[in-house]
C-alpha cells in the first residue's frame, strides 16, 4: 500500500508521517506541505527538513489564493495580532464559534486537494494529524471525528472507491500523540509549531502552550524550547 501524509512540519502530522514510515516504509509514502499564505515559512523550512530525515518523497502545493478573502490571524495579509493564549482562553471569547487561528474549511480543502494528488500518486489511503484538543469546544471544527467520518465518505465514493482517509490521533489528545512519537524517536527538534516565525517558538500562542504541555505530561521538555 502507498500512502499520502498531508504534512505540515509540525509535531502532529510528523508524528503520523512517522507513523506511516514504521507501518508501510519510506518508499510507499509521500509528504504533501501545503502553503496557504501563512506568516511565515518556519512550517515548510521543518518540512523539508522532517523529510529530509525520513527520506520520503515530498510535494508542495501553493493554494494561498483560496485565503486571499479570509481575516484569519494566521495570513500574512492580515495585521491582526496572533492571540497569546491558551485556545480554551479564546474559547470564552467567541460565543462557540472557532478560534481567530481557524482557516476558513483549511482541512476540506487541505484534504479534497490531497485526494487528487494521492490518486495521481497510485496511493490508496491519506494520513492527517487533526486530535481530539484541536476539536474539542469548536476551535478547529475541521479537526472533530464528524467533519472526519463525512470526508472520508465523500473521498472514498468522489475517488471511485480507491481512497479513504485517516486521522489516527483523532480520538486522543496531543499528549498521547507525544508519547506515540517518542516511542517511534521522532525527530521533534526539527519539527516547528508555533504560530510565530521567530528563531525560538513563542511560548505563548495557542499551540505553543498546548505543545509545552504535550511534552510536559510525557514527562518530557520539548527539544525546541532546549536549543
Amino acid at each position: 500500500m502507498k500512502v499520502l501524509v498531508l504534512f505540515s512540519g509540525g509535531l502532529d502530522s510528523t508524528t503520523a508521517l512517522a507513523m506511516a514510515v514504521d507501518k508501510y516504509g519510506n518508499d510507499n509514502v509521500v509528504a504533501l506541505s501545503i502553503f496557504y499564505g501563512q506568516r511565515h515559512n518556519k512550517e515548510i523550512e521543518a518540512a523539508n527538513a522532517v523529510c529530509d530525515y525520513y527520506k520520503v518523497e515530498h510535494i508542495t502545493l501553493d493554494l494561498s489564493t483560496m485565503f486571499q478573502f479570509s481575516d484569519c490571524s494566521l495570513l500574512a495579509k492580515n495585521d491582526d495580532e496572533i492571540p497569546m493564549e491558551s485556545y480554551a482562553e479564546q474559547l470564552k471569547k467567541t460565543n462557540g464559534k472557532p478560534v481567530s487561528t481557524y482557516v476558513p474549511f483549511r482541512n476540506g480543502l487541505f484534504l479534497s486537494s490531497a485526494s487528487a494528488i494521492a490518486l495521481s500518486k497510485g496511493c490508496s489511503k491519506i494520513y492527517y494529524g487533526a486530535h481530539s484538543d484541536d476539536a474539542a469546544g469548536n476551535a478547529y471544527p475541521d479537526c472533530s471525528p464528524a467533519f472526519n467520518d463525512a470526508m472520508n465518505t465523500a473521498i472514498y465514493e468522489g475517488s471511485g472507491r480507491q481512497l479513504t482517509i485517516e486521522a489516527p490521533f483523532i480520538g486522543i489528545t496531543k499528549a498521547d500523540v507525544v508519547k506515540i512519537g517518542l516511542d517511534l524517536k521522532v525527530p521533534y527538534e526539527l519539527t516547528w509549531s508555533c504560530y510565530e516565525g521567530g528563531e525560538k517558538p513563542c511560548g505563548k500562542c495557542g499551540t505553543c502552550i498546548d505543545r509545552t504541555a504535550a511534552f510536559e505530561k510525557n514527562g518530557v521538555t520539548d527539544p525546541l524550547l532546549l536549543k
